[in-house]
């Protein structure tokens, strides 16, 4: 690659943003690109106790696929990973693997009010990795460009598997794009172990899966309100919607959960009852896809 430009672009929701590929198609028009090599990082969250990241793994290689194809085609060399890490990690293991070695980096986010990226501090912390090398912080705002999906925050744990929390959260899908994140705060933090959490939660994913909806979930703290601000902290989420059983039976509901949320997230909040009679009181347990 007799000095040709290799330009590492690290993005995970944000990789279809028109504003991103459009800066990468200005640095190919500019410079002589031999190579774009773009990075999705799936990260983890810092809290959970099971976390499910296959559908994170999958969307997330769907979303560089149809990227790398867009650049291709516009004659821009072009290749990926999607890898499990934090972003900085993923740019330091990229720099020390990668041959020949990145001479521009281009990392891209949300705006600032939806970015988890922006709120840990990964520029900063890229800028730091990458020394040197000219680096450039690209801002994709995915309600006006890309591919438009709406990030949905959703906490239940006993009605999870409630006909009404289901049904709301199909009608979420038939809007319109959209990835549901459910959170299930565990029932007993004194156990290391949530069976019950557990496999309600494989079931409803089981099921939202299986109707083509793109879900994934973990059991967390099992305070709702600090799950749900730990999950709006590490994620992009733009609408939540918390799922409780009648007044009468909620201590959620009793500790004012959805005014607060509301209160303290400044996201739309949507609150649904489920009956009772609607959960099954042992319900056969579905294998996770």
């Amino acid at each position: 690659m007799a000095g040709g430009r290799h330009i590492l672009v690290v993005a995970n929701e944000t990789v279809m943003g028109t504003s991103l590929l459009e800066a990468v198609k200005k640095r190919a028009d500019e410079q002589d690109v031999e190579l774009v090599t773009v990075l999705a990082p799936v990260s983890t969250p810092q809290s959970g106790y099971v976390v499910y990241t296959d559908t994170r793994r999958a969307a997330a290689g769907r979303r560089l696929d149809r990227t790398l194809a867009l650049l291709r085609e516009a004659g821009i060399p072009a290749h990926g990973l999607v890898v499990e890490n934090d972003p900085a990690d993923a740019v330091r293991d990229a720099f020390g693997m990668l041959d020949p070695r990145p001479t521009d980096v281009i990392l891209s986010t949300h705006p600032l009010q939806k970015s988890g990226w922006i709120r840990k501090s990964v520029v900063d912390r890229v800028r730091r990795v990458v020394g040197d090398v000219p680096l450039e912080h690209v801002v994709v705002d995915v309600s006006t460009e890309g591919d438009g999906q709406t990030n949905v925050l959703v906490i239940a744990n006993e009605t999870v598997l409630g006909e009404r929390l289901i049904a709301r959260i199909r009608e979420w899908a038939e809007r319109g794009p959209a990835s549901f994140l459910v959170i299930s705060p565990q029932s007993d933090p004194a156990q290391s172990a949530h069976p019950e959490a557990e496999r309600r939660l494989r079931r409803a994913l089981s099921e939202l899966r299986a109707a083509g909806i793109e879900a994934h979930g973990q059991v967390s703290h099992p305070d709702p309100y600090t799950a749900a601000m730990q999950a709006i902290r590490d994620e992009r989420i733009d609408e939540v919607i918390v799922s409780t059983f009648e007044p009468a039976r909620s201590p959620w509901l009793r500790r004012n959960l959805i005014q607060r949320l509301h209160n303290d997230s400044k996201l739309p909040v949507e609150h649904v009852v489920i009956a009772a009679g609607e959960v099954d009181a042992d319900p056969p347990v579905v294998a996770a896809e």
